[in-house]
């Protein structure tokens, strides 16, 4: 198994789980519980899509 060097900085290796992320008509990103369904952030900062979470179409 391949690994992302150096261990321990605090970075993700791979995507996030259980989690997806969808855009409102307004340009924010919401991010999205796929068990419950339920929404659980926005990105109000920019309006750039959360890093390492999948998309829904």
């Amino acid at each position: 198994m391949a690994t992302n060097p150096p261990a321990g900085d605090g970075h993700r290796n791979g995507a996030v789980r259980q989690r997806s992320q969808t855009q409102t008509p307004s340009g924010h990103w919401v991010k999205r519980d796929t068990e419950t369904g339920q929404f659980m952030d926005v990105k109000t900062s920019d309006k750039t899509p959360f890093k390492g979470v999948r998309k829904e179409k």
